[in-house]
């Protein structure tokens, strides 16, 4: 893993922060103060390219789509390749999330 290479106590605190923060207004704010807009862009980018790779949308799809470079779709398709497979762990969460909950009792008629 790469990021081995940046291992530590700053690192370690940043996630540690992330952690703590409990919706998504409190992530809005917090980001907000971390990055600038575009750094905030360039991961949310990031994760909408992944999703679309997932769903086997072709690169100039995606580059219209989202505005990426074809440099940026080859590096998240590497990572969902060859990575630690933590952009389809989260993709799958968030798939799962917007899906409207069946009710137990209907589940048992």
């Amino acid at each position: 893993m790469q990021i081995d290479k940046l291992r530590g106590k700053e690192l370690d605190q940043l996630f540690e922060a992330i952690l703590t923060l409990n919706n998504l207004e409190e992530c809005y704010r917090f980001f907000d103060d971390l990055c600038t807009i575009n750094e905030i862009q360039s991961l949310a980018q990031r994760l909408e390219v992944a999703r679309l790779l997932q769903k086997g949308r072709k690169y100039h799809e995606i580059e219209k789509e989202t505005g990426a470079s074809t440099a940026t779709i080859s590096r998240v398709k590497r990572c969902l390749n060859y990575g630690n497979d933590a952009y389809k762990m989260v993709l799958e969460r968030l798939e799962e999330k917007s899906q409207p909950e069946v009710k137990e009792e209907e589940t048992n008629v």
